[in-house]
């Protein structure tokens, strides 16, 4: 788990993160649900705020982390698809690039029209796994090492379903932005080598990064919806 908190600290503290977090948290309200909470930071950025946040997250020691973290949030161990939340206890659900981890994304989005009160918001975000822009001297090679990766996800092109995710669940006032995350420098090499980039191909990268010709983007999308009555 160390090595995945590390790399969701260093995405989560890039400026661009910060912003895009900043707009997820629009308008949700006074009680805000964060599935899929990590390491915490949402719930804690939202408690500061004076807002309710409650995180849950499937990985006992992701909460255990968050806990030790965000003293002031609350948090649980859930499943995505079965909240120990009443209907309509909240008024902003926010799930942050877990979709494609889950074995069911529609039933969890279900679950998010289940807990939300009528009129509360539902954003979802995340990246589509195929779309992940790398420059290489080896388009060939890493066209292979995306892909491969993405393969090896349950749901790695879950972002472009977002809307009709929403749309499906009766949500209203659907909305879908794209955000891209730009790397040209050598932060984005632990990235890299997650995706399962090696040898003479991560190398290419890592010298691209020290000769500042370095660039990957990531793009982000950011869907979200309205729960009606």
């Amino acid at each position: 788990m160390s090595t995945l908190l590390t790399l969701l600290d260093a995405l989560d503290d890039r400026p661009q993160a910060v912003e895009l977090r900043e707009r997820t948290y629009s308008a949700l309200g006074g009680v805000v649900l964060d599935v899929g909470c990590g390491s915490g930071r949402a719930v804690g950025e939202l408690a500061a705020r004076g807002v309710r946040a409650i995180g849950v997250d499937a990985d006992p020691a992701m909460i255990e982390t968050a806990v030790a973290r965000w003293p002031a949030g609350e948090f649980q161990v859930a499943d995505a698809t079965a909240l120990p939340l009443d209907d309509g206890s909240v008024t902003g659900y926010r799930a942050d690039k877990v979709l494609h981890v889950l074995p069911d994304p529609a039933r969890a989005v279900a679950e998010a029209r289940r807990v939300l009160a009528p009129g509360g918001r539902a954003v979802l975000t995340g990246q589509d796994w195929d779309t992940i822009v790398i420059d290489s001297d080896d388009p060939a090679r890493t066209r292979s090492i995306v892909h491969a990766r993405a393969d090896g996800m349950p749901h790695p092109r879950i972002a472009r379903r977002y809307r009709n995710l929403l749309l499906d669940n009766g949500f209203t006032d659907v909305t879908v932005d794209v955000h891209t995350l730009v790397w040209t420098d050598a932060a984005a090499l632990p990235v890299l080598a997650d995706l399962g980039g090696e040898g003479a191909w991560l190398a290419e990268q890592a010298a691209r990064a020290r000769d500042d010709r370095l660039f990957v983007a990531v793009p982000i999308f950011l869907a979200a919806g309205t729960r009606t009555g």
